[in-house]
């Protein structure tokens, strides 16, 4: 397991162009109305709504309220995750990004709020694609934003991110998911289907990776390895 050496301040993150990253949730004061599994109404105020993916309209926002303490943290600590390398499309996963800035602000932030944290895994999901120079993205993109509304109703996907085509057309895409049970229902509905129909015929290849993100007790460790059943 990996050990954090140090542990970073809760800072805004710096993006690529030395700039701080917005906040992740909406600063509109409107209160938003969901519904629960059960059909019941309810409603959520703006700070309680994460914006965990590239799309920022309400189907695309994650309620923090229907989440328990520990996926809260980590959904908030993952809106700094970001790639550390350009060839994140071909190179291990585990090396790829800055796993571990993001889980020294998650051990900073749960011990700021004096919040223990107990060993868990979450499931992760790995899109490994390349497209040739003909594919027509902008009908990929409208495709990925149907999948992702539906992936989100059930609330489960902490953090959802992709990055840009390289040369080569080879690209990485990624999902962090509360639990397994969650990507189940996400991976069913029309829209994500519609996506795997295009991916067949739209894609050079592509390949599909399942890892077990386990993050240690404290948050002392962490780790990233294959998921098995």
């Amino acid at each position: 397991m990996q050990k954090l050496l140090s542990v970073v301040s809760p800072k805004a993150p710096a993006t690529s162009s030395g700039l701080s990253a917005a906040p992740a949730h909406l600063e509109s004061s409107n209160v938003v109305q969901s519904f629960t599994n059960d059909g019941k109404a309810q409603t959520t105020s703006p700070e309680n709504l994460l914006i965990v993916s590239p799309y920022t309209s309400r189907p695309h926002l994650l309620d923090l309220t229907l989440l328990n303490h520990a996926q809260v943290f980590l959904a908030k600590t993952l809106t700094i995750l970001t790639p550390v390398v350009e060839t994140y499309a071909t190179l291990p996963y585990i090396s790829s990004f800055n796993w571990k800035a993001v889980f020294g602000l998650l051990a900073a932030s749960a011990k700021a709020d004096g919040y223990v944290w107990k060993e868990q895994f979450f499931y992760v999901i790995i899109f490994r694609s390349q497209v040739p120079p003909s594919t027509n993205r902008s009908d990929l993109a409208a495709l990925d934003v149907k999948a992702h509304a539906e992936a989100m109703a059930g609330n489960g996907l902490l953090k959802y991110w992709f990055g840009t085509p390289d040369a080569e057309g080879r690209n990485l895409a990624t999902c962090i998911w509360r639990r397994r049970e969650d990507a189940q229902p996400g991976s069913s509905g029309e829209g994500h289907r519609a996506a795997m129909r295009a991916t067949i015929k739209m894609y050079t290849e592509w390949q599909v990776e399942r890892r077990k993100l386990i993050v240690g007790e404290k948050v002392e460790g962490w780790d990233i390895i294959p998921w098995t059943d």
